[in-house]
């Protein structure tokens, strides 16, 4: 019989077979080991005549270590070594030094994966050498630019939007935004394309989480066939935007970095509030009750692109029972 290492799963069954005392020609049977393989795992384990599961584990993982000792190139070594200490005294990265290495001894390749293992394993005190050290699992240069471009692929860009929100001819395509105080805080804005109905929220704090759950509040109250599609900026305020598109039903695009002019409503209605919440006033004491009356004022404004008649008349046309203050 082929002879096969014991598996975790294994020796949790060979435990509970030999509290059940079942013959060992029977637990050979079930676990398909020979008997001197049952006979040997047990002494191995074996503490006052019981076998221990924990204590087996423990004692293969030390062989398998001990086993594998003899293929560690840095520690069966001294010469290369001693050249690693050295460079890494002269502050060389371990790609420098296992490049360098690799040059001069091309039958005796090392990679700088096994010289980070056996500073941080064996030579802790080498750490102080690195110029990165913040641990095993360090992060290599370029990491936070490569997971800014992955989360950016992930969005959908404006050019991906239907053509009827360019067309402006449905009611229920929006565009998102925020404008800034001058001490920092935000009011949370957002146009409907068609109508240029304007809706604004006061950020208590100016996080993505807050962001979302405005965005979610305000949003419940309009009826489902006006909750299409949402283009926002690429401010971090909308970091969330995965969670507000579940909990809106809203699509959710992304304008391109510094095209202002693709959400060319919402801005047109920031330049409105401007007026009344200019950037040198602190938004701290402006209360959301004095948004809403702004907001208020300007939806209940004609407009000459409507023909005059007001964003709150174009938007409410088919449905007289929306309230959205």
């Amino acid at each position: 019989m082929p002879y096969k290492h014991f598996t975790l799963e294994q020796r949790n069954e060979l435990s509970a077979l030999l509290r059940a005392k079942v013959k060992k020609k029977d637990i050979a049977k079930l676990l398909d080991k020979d008997r001197t393989t049952i006979w040997r795992e047990r002494k191995r384990a074996e503490t006052n005549g019981k076998y221990y599961v924990r204590k087996a584990k423990r004692l293969a993982k030390e062989k398998r270590i001990k086993a594998n000792a003899r293929f560690r190139k840095i520690e069966n070594d001294k010469y290369l070594r001693r050249y690693i200490v050295k460079k890494l005294k002269k502050y060389w990265s371990p790609e420098q030094i296992a490049g360098r290495w690799n040059r001069r001894h091309k039958r005796k390749h090392i990679g700088k994966d096994t010289i980070y293992k056996f500073i941080y394993n064996k030579r802790k005190d080498l750490v102080k050498y690195l110029r990165c050290q913040k641990g095993k699992y360090r992060r290599r240069y370029g990491t936070r630019i490569r997971e800014k471009q992955r989360e950016e692929l992930k969005k959908r860009r404006i050019d991906q939007r239907p053509k009827e929100v360019e067309l402006r001819l449905k009611v229920g395509h929006w565009e998102g935004d925020t404008i800034l105080g001058k001490d920092k805080q935000h009011i949370l804005t957002h146009t409907e394309r068609k109508s240029g109905l304007i809706l604004a929220d006061k950020l208590d704090v100016v996080t993505a989480e807050e962001t979302r759950k405005k965005t979610k509040a305000r949003f419940k109250r309009i009826p489902k066939e006006k909750k299409i599609t949402m283009t926002y900026d690429n401010g971090s305020s909308f970091a969330d935007y995965e969670l507000i598109e579940r909990e809106t039903g809203l699509k959710i695009y992304f304008a391109y970095p510094y095209h202002s002019w693709e959400r060319g409503r919402n801005e047109n209605a920031n330049g409105l509030l401007r007026q009344f919440f200019p950037q040198k006033i602190n938004f701290a004491t402006i209360t959301q009750r004095d948004i809403q009356k702004v907001v208020r004022l300007l939806n209940n404004r004609p407009r000459k692109r409507l023909n005059y008649l007001t964003p709150y008349e174009v938007f409410n046309k088919k449905s007289e029972c929306c309230t959205l203050e």
